[in-house]
């Protein structure tokens, strides 16, 4: 009777639970209950003890209410979206307000217990990436993350057919007149699953529609010769996967060869232009073309390719014609020869040779490497500063 009077039904409990043997939970809970006890006493009236024991009872949780009475239960911190999308992934996807216990509200704004949300939707909304800075819930942001992936396909998709049915309706056809086989063909070179994806490329700006559009009207495969830009000599035929059709050319500034990694871009006066990824140029031409494009060299590529080495010879009677006897024996040629300093004891060679590929290249400079005259050897991938 006296823990009773004490402290209330809580000691009762406790005191018929084996005092000597009550946990440290139970003691805990005691304590709470007592707290409790003391929070009751002193809270005004019984709405703001309840306040008071939510506060208590839901540290790391709120809970708010739709306009019907349903419950909803959020981390703390939530806002406005993670309540839509807890309601239904299809009310956060198109929200676009909502009223905090009828009053407006941004979306960003955190919830707090007991208030009761009503969200207001729109058809033409769509979720806005900047609602990922500040929503709390792993399902809102993963929908969030969904829907924008899928819409920028979709977009994509839609706006690469409109773009394609353009192209094909300046010379004539539809793209429902183009026979599926001829599709099939085309899917199977471009190396893509689907006309989909096809389109998705097209819409995003991978793939140029009017080369797509010529692709699909060419009655058979093609290939495209490519005449380095700067060379003397007509070279075989060389294939740039994705690019038939058109006309190709490489960048003087940086002399691609098969092997290196390249993009193109889109001049309409020179067609394509294919440059080294690492070029200084690409950065600014990215800035001035909107039509850049990746391309890849056809396992096919054959002809003989211009490749600018430097060299760090000894200045001995016979260096170069070693030099040149070594090339030649790799079956290489010499284009041109620049001497850019030499003194008593060192020359600086500026060498333009014609290699099959970027393995050629590399054998030459191997072997060149192998002579004691040579004391330092690389590659120039930017030999002037003036654009393609």
């Amino acid at each position: 009777m006296h823990h009773l009077a004490e402290s209330g039904i809580a000691a009762h409990w406790l005191y018929k639970s084996e005092h000597d043997q009550s946990s440290y939970s139970q003691a805990r809970a005691h304590e709470w209950l007592r707290d409790l006890l003391e929070i009751q006493k002193t809270s005004g009236d019984s709405m703001e003890f309840l306040d008071n024991l939510k506060v208590d009872l839901f540290q790391q949780e709120v809970y708010v209410f739709t306009p019907k009475g349903r419950i909803v239960k959020l981390p703390r911190g939530a806002t406005i979206v993670d309540f839509a999308y807890a309601v239904h992934t299809d009310v956060g996807n198109t929200c676009v307000s909502a009223r905090i216990d009828r009053q407006l509200a941004p979306l960003q704004t955190q919830l707090q217990n007991g208030q009761t949300v009503e969200i207001i939707t729109a058809p033409w909304a769509r979720p806005n990436p900047l609602w990922l800075n500040f929503v709390a819930t792993a399902k809102a942001r993963a929908s969030i993350r969904s829907y924008l992936r899928n819409f920028k396909k979709q977009e994509g998709i839609t706006l690469g057919r409109r773009l394609l049915e353009k192209e094909l309706d300046g010379v004539g056809f539809r793209i429902e007149d183009v026979p599926q086989s001829r599709f099939d063909e085309l899917l199977k070179q471009l190396e893509l699953p689907s006309l989909d994806a096809l389109l998705e490329d097209i819409g995003l700006g991978n793939r140029l529609p009017m080369l797509v559009a010529r692709q699909l009207m060419q009655t058979e495969s093609a290939t495209n010769a490519v005449n380095p830009a700067g060379t003397k000599r007509d070279l075989a035929q060389l294939i740039i996967k994705g690019t038939e059709g058109m006309v190709v050319s490489l960048g003087k500034c940086c002399r691609p060869i098969p092997g290196d990694p390249i993009i193109g871009f889109f001049n309409p006066g020179k067609g394509i232009v294919v440059h080294l990824t690492e070029c200084r140029n690409v950065d600014e031409l990215r800035k001035k073309h909107m039509n850049w494009l990746d391309v890849q060299w056809d396992k096919h590529a054959a002809g003989d390719f211009p490749a600018v080495i430097r060299l760090e010879l000894m200045n001995q009677v016979g260096t170069l014609a070693k030099v040149a006897s070594t090339i030649s024996r790799m079956r290489a040629n010499i284009e041109n020869v620049q001497i850019t300093n030499q003194d008593s004891q060192l020359s600086v060679d500026i060498i333009t040779l014609m290699v099959k590929d970027r393995n050629h290249l590399a054998t030459v400079v191997r072997e060149l490497r192998k002579l004691a005259v040579v004391l330092k050897i690389s590659r120039v991938k930017s030999e002037l500063k003036k654009k393609a």
